[in-house]
């Protein structure tokens, strides 16, 4: 147990107690006003530990702070980026984290009244965590760890700063963001105001990884309008849009979905069928870590558009919208930022493993608004349900592992 231990522990815990679940499909931004209340706690917080410059943004929900450089001399700027929202798959509501210390390996009765059990068998991540000390939930909401447990580090770490100055840093630069689980990608943080040219995100799952690619990804909406007439006069006139939808539908590579491919294989993902005979609508993702590829994945959509309405008459139409773009083109530009968390992940007695990401981050869309961001990992498991859990250990390390990232931009120019 180091000196970080209660610390990290009683942040999460007290952090997860927060309903700061975010939503899909709403234009406000935040897209849920709870986020605004650990907002505010980490605003009180920061300015309570000694961090210069702290300022919330009551418009956006986002949470600024710096500690000053103590050193002489030019040193790059370190930026640390994390959000506060919870995913929508799970409820938020009511969470009540608890702590299993010196876990063993078995099964987890999470709530015993409703016979909720973590199973090894359904988990068997929990392997790697035999004594350690576990923060879980009680089975009916969430955690939070994700991306909670990284609030946590980086708090422990500002705090840890601010009360040691005699150690040498340059500027450390923090954002808190919301809306990350429902695709708001940081699109609100004030680069200026942030202050630094490059940053780290903090999210993800196991110690010890970090990712500089991402998934390129866009979102399209097809839509189809038929004609409906009566059944029994229907022949030569009816146009039926869920037929045509259904032939859209089987025009995409069978094997080509999420669970068919892995590792750097791209997909197409329908999230929703909705049709009538006069109208459907198919929403669907498009994924591809290749920017090659990913260009070819939207160009096939159009040309299957293309072929539906030589068939049918101009029944169909492809609307296709960028949502993010693999962050690996810009972070390549700048190569002291992986080489630098490398170091730093290495030199704490931990295993650094790259991840090209099957998914996105705040770092993707950040890196291509000119904020070159890469990711290292929270250290929680199981995100965005009931069986959630952080072990507090992998939170002890990030924050030595942040320590010790600032210092290696001390002693560099």
């Amino acid at each position: 147990m180091t000196q970080f231990y209660e610390k990290v522990r009683d942040r999460l815990i007290r952090y997860a107690k927060v309903d700061t679940q975010s939503r899909n499909g709403v234009s406000e931004r935040p897209t849920t006003a709870k986020q605004f209340d650990l907002a505010r706690m980490l605003k009180a917080e920061l300015e309570e530990i000694g961090v210069s410059e702290v300022w919330l943004d009551e418009k956006y929900c986002v949470v600024y702070g710096k500690i000053p450089a103590n050193t002489e001399g030019e040193h790059k700027a370190l930026g640390l980026v994390a959000h506060m929202d919870t995913a929508p798959d799970a409820s938020g509501t009511d969470v009540k984290p608890w702590v299993l210390e010196n876990y063993q390996g078995q099964d987890i009765v999470l709530n015993k009244e409703k016979n909720i059990v973590m199973a090894v068998a359904d988990f068997p991540n929990l392997k790697n965590y035999i004594g350690q000390d576990l923060v879980l939930t009680d089975g009916t909401t969430l955690l939070g760890g994700d991306d909670k447990a990284s609030i946590s580090a980086i708090m422990t770490m500002a705090e840890y700063l601010c009360a040691n100055p005699d150690i040498p840093h340059g500027d450390v630069c923090l954002a808190f963001t919301p809306d990350e689980e429902v695709g708001g990608l940081a699109r609100d943080l004030d680069l200026q105001r942030f202050g630094s040219p490059t940053a780290y995100t903090l999210d993800g799952d196991y110690l010890g990884y970090y990712e500089d690619e991402t998934f390129n990804a866009s979102a399209a909406k097809v839509t189809i309008t038929g004609r409906s007439v009566h059944t029994g006069t229907a022949k030569g006139i009816m146009i039926n849009s869920v037929d045509i939808g259904a032939e859209f539908m089987n025009m995409l590579p069978a094997f080509e979905k999420p669970q068919y491919t892995d590792g750097r294989e791209g997909f197409y993902h329908v999230t929703s069928f909705n049709g009538s005979c006069e109208h459907t609508e198919i929403q669907l993702i498009i994924r591809d870590h290749s920017a090659v590829e990913f260009a070819h994945r939207e160009a096939y959509l159009q040309k299957v558009t293309d072929e539906l309405n030589r068939k049918f008459g101009n029944v169909v139409t492809l609307e296709i919208n960028e949502t993010y773009r693999s962050m690996k083109e810009v972070v390549d530009q700048v190569p002291y930022l992986v080489e630098r968390l490398v170091r730093a992940i290495s030199d704490c007695g931990v295993e650094p493993h790259d991840l090209a990401f099957r998914g996105g981050t705040d770092g993707s869309a950040l890196s291509h608004r000119g904020l070159p961001c890469p990711n290292l990992s929270a250290g929680y498991e199981n995100a965005h349900g009931r069986f959630e859990y952080v072990p507090i250990q992998s939170m002890e390390k990030n924050v030595e592992i942040l320590l010790r990232l600032v210092q290696i931009y001390a002693e560099e120019d």
